[in-house]
């Protein structure tokens, strides 16, 4: 893996098992611009997933990002107050390699899920989700007693992924809209529903 792919803040692994650690676990958050949705979610998993951060690799891109802008004033105010550190933290455009460097796709909506499988089709169906997605299917009981938790997130995403057919949403759903150039309370009830998914997904990943 070219590791400057992935320097915005893996391959593939075993079969989870209680007591196995691995070398890391790749998660990729995707969005249009990569100014507010993907770096936000990213951003929001760093912080409430601060002891996997050995293990856990967490970076985004955008399907149509300007590579090298800022995030979303919007997105900084708010996660500035939650004391995360935007240092560094650019937008990307998704690339082939980004998808196939990660164990994780999630985007913010079905474009962004079907942009990355499009890009590598055999490797991200299994792996690729909306993030509203992720969180709807993922079930703490898929890694029962895997403590580690980059083989606990492989678990997570395979059970996900085996549910998925089982749990289809409306379309529309698994979405979470684009708020760039909405009014100032759409754009905050965008930013807290992302909140509110990441801590749901982070929930699961931190039981064990």
């Amino acid at each position: 893996m070219n590791a400057g792919a992935m320097s915005h803040s893996c391959g593939s692994f075993p079969s989870p098992v209680s007591g196995m650690r691995v070398r890391g676990f790749g998660v990729l958050v995707v969005c249009t611009a990569n100014l507010c949705r993907s770096p936000l979610a990213e951003c929001l998993l760093r912080q409430q997933l601060p002891e996997a951060r050995w293990a856990i690799r967490l970076t985004s891109a955008g399907t149509e990002a300007v590579p090298g802008m800022p995030v979303a004033d919007t997105v900084a105010s708010f996660l500035f107050r939650r004391g995360v550190d935007l240092s560094g933290t650019v937008s990307r455009r998704l690339t082939t390699e980004m998808v196939e460097s990660a164990d994780l796709v999630l985007g913010a909506a079905t474009e962004h899920r079907e942009a990355a499988v499009r890009l590598s089709p055999v490797w991200a169906l299994s792996r690729a989700f909306t993030l509203r997605e992720f969180a709807r299917l993922v079930r703490d009981d898929d890694a029962a007693g895997v403590a580690d938790p980059a083989a606990r997130f492989a678990a997570l995403v395979q059970g996900a992924a085996a549910r998925r057919g089982a749990a289809r949403a409306h379309p529309g759903d698994d979405d979470v809209n684009d708020p760039l150039g909405a009014d100032p309370l759409e754009m905050q009830e965008c930013l807290v529903r992302i909140e509110e998914l990441v801590e749901r997904i982070t929930a699961v990943v931190r039981t064990g």
